[in-house]
């Protein structure tokens, strides 16, 4: 469990908070948790109450809806520095999806009536938290376009070219198994694994297990039209 004075370091690089001072942060220190969690730990089920939000300090998780046919849809991977729980939280409905570690790992739970105390007496704060709130928003509505409107091979490239970006690397490491990533991208495992053995053959990629090496971006690219 983390000290006071970790957790208030912690809290400060909550994007959120930045616009709190030191007391604010201090009343949110003295009731937020600290909680380690194991390799396939559920932090929240579907349908349990949002009485609070997490804030993810190591390790992953990610976010999983239940298709009706039993299998799993990955809604979102959160990595560390992402808080994940709010925007439900806020609206006093359940949590719409269930989260499971992929590791073990850490994180930070922030009960809601700090949050809500803080809405109320500090503009500057709701107004961050709304921004915050909105750039998620869109963010998953691109997402729902994307995958509206793309076929698996532009949705592999696409995403390989957004990591390539995000990780500032020409040799991508995925962020979890091959399956999951599969799922976030809404494919089959096995669709997946051709898409990645049809751009190897083309010379535009090598694959090494999790690490992905892009050989040709202009050429990954030229795939999305």
């Amino acid at each position: 469990m983390p000290t006071d004075e970790e957790t208030l370091a912690l809290l400060r690089r909550i994007p959120l908070f930045a616009a709190l001072d030191e007391q604010e942060l201090q009343r949110f220190a003295q009731t937020t948790h600290g909680h380690a969690f194991k390799r396939g730990e559920i932090l929240f089920q579907k349908g349990d109450p949002a009485e609070g939000f997490f804030f993810l300090v190591a390790g992953q998780v990610k976010l999983v809806l239940l298709a009706a046919d039993g299998h799993e849809k990955v809604v979102e991977l959160i990595q560390p520095g992402m808080s994940f729980g709010e925007a439900v939280m806020l609206i006093g409905r359940p949590y719409p999806a269930y989260a499971e570690a992929l590791g073990a790992g850490r994180a930070l739970y922030i009960p809601r009536a700090g949050l809500i105390e803080a809405v109320r007496s500090n503009p500057d704060f709701s107004l961050r938290l709304l921004a915050g709130l909105s750039a998620r928003m869109h963010a998953l509505v691109r997402e729902i376009e994307e995958l509206s409107t793309q076929n698996a091979l532009q949705r592999v490239v696409g995403y390989l070219v957004g990591e390539r970006v995000e990780q500032a690397a020409d040799a991508v490491d995925l962020p979890a198994s091959k399956a999951v990533i599969a799922s976030r991208l809404n494919l089959t495992p096995e669709t997946f694994s051709r898409v990645l053995h049809t751009l190897q053959e083309r010379a535009l990629i090598r694959v090494s297990g999790r690490r992905i090496e892009l050989l040709d971006v202009a050429g990954l690219r030229a795939c999305n039209g």
